[in-house]
């Protein structure tokens, strides 16, 4: 009888779709949700640009997020700007924290993350990059590659909060059919998308950050 029970549960396991036995990272908390962009890591997608964007970069519009700790990013940030960088080195004091990490609901091996990360400064222009990046207008410093982008803003919050560079890093799937041009102006919509997503949550003044698709920008000799 025992032996039977086995069986059969086996067999009903295998009929239950996969959305309903895969658990977050492993654990027994339950189902993963699944829902459309505008409604995962605090909706940052829901605009029509990064929605398009996401769709165009992912192959779909549902995803699961359970890895994504978006309050604790923003916790994050809301510290480093309360205690300013570290006497001693002169370095932030928070490290980059993941704010967004989305896979497919449907499953496979793509993956994009949206990491957060206070810094000193917004960096300049690197020449090391040549060809491999193209820069945009947006905040202090945007640039973006096939499958990954940054954008630099400063925020200044509420006093007594001191003013701090946030690094919004979105790094996409690798080995996807887009490459080029319209391969970076998509990630770099993204990443555009989250870090205005960002500094509404912390409440930045004068971000200078774009609105929808930003601009290609183009070097100025000194």
């Amino acid at each position: 009888m025992a032996a039977w029970r086995t069986r059969a549960a086996v067999v009903v396991l295998a009929l239950l779709p996969l959305s309903a036995v895969a658990c977050s990272s492993g654990s027994d908390e339950g189902p993963v949700a699944e829902a459309p962009a505008a409604e995962v890591c605090g909706g940052f997608e829901k605009d029509a640009p990064s929605t398009a964007a996401l769709r165009a970069v992912m192959g779909t519009d549902r995803f699961t997020s359970s890895l994504s700790e978006p309050e604790k990013a923003i916790e994050a940030l809301r510290e480093a700007a309360a205690v300013g960088p570290n006497s001693e080195t002169g370095k932030p004091r928070a490290q980059a924290v993941p704010f967004c990490w989305l896979l497919p609901a449907e499953g496979g091996e793509a993956s994009l993350r949206v990491l957060l990360r206070p810094e000193l400064e917004v960096p300049e222009r690197d020449p090391r990059f040549g060809d491999g990046v193209t820069y945009f207008s947006s905040g202090g410093r945007a640039y973006a590659s096939d499958s990954s982008a940054s954008v630099f803003f400063r925020c200044r919050m509420d006093a007594p909060a001191h003013e701090i560079v946030v690094q919004t890093r979105v790094e996409g799937p690798t080995g996807g059919k887009s490459s080029g041009e319209d391969a970076r102006v998509r990630v770099i919509t993204l990443a555009n998308a989250a870090a205005r997503g960002v500094a509404a949550d912390l409440g930045c003044k004068d971000t200078g950050l774009s609105s929808g698709v930003p601009a290609k920008s183009v070097a100025v000799s000194p």
